[in-house]
């Protein structure tokens, strides 16, 4: 199996720019160790990042919605099924699943999540960059 590279930039409150590149036998433990990596240095939000557990009225669903997928499926294929459900956990508030698809069909659209599936069986995933942290994967 050849080797592959992934490349992680995040940007700091200041603007700075981190960067992190790793080449080699890219594996799943070994992404989340990266992405534990960004989420040390606030690239991510996280359970102890206070911006996820504030008020609920200073973030739209939209907003929360981002949140969800960017701290519990940062790297995985989702429903909205699973979304809906890490909302109501995490905020404490229902959400509809058609609110939540309206949302992921939204992002998808923009570009922000890549979407697979027949229209009653659909998944999403995070797109190779994202507004906080870009992940980028190449194939020599």
């Amino acid at each position: 199996m050849p080797a592959r590279k992934m490349r992680i930039e995040l940007f700091d409150g200041e603007g700075n720019r981190y960067t992190i590149a790793f080449e080699g036998q890219i594996t799943r433990e070994k992404a989340l160790r990266l992405l534990d990596l960004v989420e040390l240095l606030g690239g991510m939000p996280s359970e102890t990042n206070p911006g996820i557990n504030t008020a609920s009225h200073e973030f739209s669903k939209n907003d929360k919605v981002r949140m969800i997928i960017q701290k519990h499926f940062p790297i995985v294929w989702f429903s909205s099924k699973e979304v809906q459900s890490a909302y109501e956990q995490e905020f404490k508030e229902p959400i509809s699943l058609s609110t939540v698809s309206t949302y992921l069909a939204r992002m998808a659209n923009k570009g922000m999540l890549v979407k697979t599936g027949a229209s009653n069986r659909l998944k999403y995933r995070m797109a190779p960059s994202f507004p906080q942290a870009t992940l980028k994967q190449q194939i020599p």
